[in-house]
């Protein structure tokens, strides 16, 4: 059963120098206690579709389609009920704690002041709750680190502090926006297993450019580029059986499969090419993808791709 269901969603952001359409029809849909990766270089509107999906953009944003969460279109419904669910019931992991936290604020009063709104405790405890939650992200001695503030904590203890929020109120569905960026390697395997474990039950979408993370943790992965989905399958056929360019280029850019760089640029999202929008930098183009759009071809169960050549 699908907890959340995305149709024809389009997020454009008007600007002086034109319309950035960052997420361009998307439909996508995440199942109960299902982990789905979402895929793409810098700036192929992958963050914007999470903000999207929890209605956390700027006034001016134009939002269309439908974002369905348990049968009600979030698009539809006021900003007061948006605040309920938003925390409560969906959550986010931002990326780069040491920005998103607040610096003149205990980490434990951080995360008690999104239990005390959503979970209606009293100051004493939500306090207690931060602490048990500050123990799940197996931060060490939770009663005195929750009294300390955020550059007391290293990069990765940030991290845990984010994630440690983001569950606080025990969500159903969880969007993790690179979770592991600007992490070592080692503290990178450490939060890996840890989201493992703490989103189990839970339903997810992982925000990610990287393919090491998406493969330990997803069920099925998308690839975004230029802000459309261009292929998505289950986690195995992505790396076992890729068929759109841009993913076959993102995978052999890996250093497990040769470091080869996918040529060009990305385009701008101002200034979309005609036809398929990866055309420019495809090693595969024909007349046709320089001529017309591609649609989503189902090319096996549950394997979509958006390629003429595929």
């Amino acid at each position: 059963m699908n907890l959340l269901e995305i149709i024809d969603l389009k997020t454009h952001f008007p600007t002086s120098n034109g319309l950035v359409k960052a997420v361009d029809t998307i439909d996508m849909s995440i199942s109960e206690q299902e982990t789905f990766g979402l895929i793409g270089e810098t700036g192929c509107g992958k963050s914007v579709l999470g903000h999207s999906i929890i209605r956390l953009l700027q006034s001016d944003t134009v939002m269309k389609g439908k974002i369905i969460y348990k049968g009600k279109n979030l698009l539809e419904i006021s900003e007061a009920e948006m605040r309920n669910i938003r925390g409560e019931e969906i959550a986010m992991i931002l990326q780069n704690p040491t920005t998103s936290l607040n610096p003149v604020i205990t980490v434990g009063e951080q995360i008690a002041e999104a239990i005390r709104l959503h979970q209606r405790l009293n100051k004493k405890d939500a306090k207690q709750k931060a602490i048990e939650m500050l123990e799940a992200v197996r931060i060490p001695s939770p009663s005195q680190r929750a009294n300390e503030y955020p550059h007391e904590f290293s990069g990765g203890m940030k991290q845990r502090v984010m994630i440690a929020m983001g569950l606080a109120c025990d969500p159903a569905l969880v969007i993790a926006d690179e979770p592991t960026k600007g992490l070592d390697v080692t503290i990178k395997i450490q939060i890996v297993e840890l989201m493992k474990e703490v989103t189990a039950q839970k339903a997810m979408l992982l925000i990610t450019h990287d393919l090491g993370v998406a493969s330990e943790m997803c069920d099925r992965i998308a690839l975004m580029y230029a802000g459309e989905l261009v292929e998505y399958a289950s986690v195995i056929e992505i790396f076992e059986n890729p068929l759109h360019p841009y993913t076959i280029g993102f995978l052999d850019s890996l250093p497990g499969r040769g470091l080869v760089p996918i040529p060009g640029m990305s385009p701008s999202l101002i200034d979309l090419p005609d036809g398929c929008r990866f055309h420019p930098r495809c090693s595969h183009v024909m007349e046709i993808c320089r001529q017309k759009h591609p649609g989503m071809t189902e090319m096996k169960d549950g394997h979509f791709v958006r390629c003429f050549h595929a």
